[in-house]
């Protein structure tokens, strides 16, 4: 076997490990995703959001919607 074909093999090969690895890395990005989402419903759950009606909720999200997440906080602080 000529250098010229080992070459292309050996180039090929790495191109398919790197595609392995990427989509390796996209399974890892959905899951954290996922867990992400997840923690964030925990939250809200522990807040006591979750036992809100769903009229008074959306509401609620609405206003803060409307104020923006930054505002909301800078009033709850106060």
């Amino acid at each position: 076997m000529n250098s010229e074909a080992i070459m292309a093999r050996t180039l090929e090969q790495e191109r398919q490990a790197l595609e392995e690895e990427e989509r390796r890395l996209a399974d890892k990005r959905k899951l954290l995703v996922k867990r992400e989402r997840e923690e964030a419903i925990k939250a809200v759950e522990k807040a006591g959001l979750l036992k809100l009606g769903s009229k008074r909720l959306e509401e609620l999200t609405g206003r803060i919607e409307t104020l923006g997440i930054e505002e909301v906080e800078k009033r709850l602080a106060a």
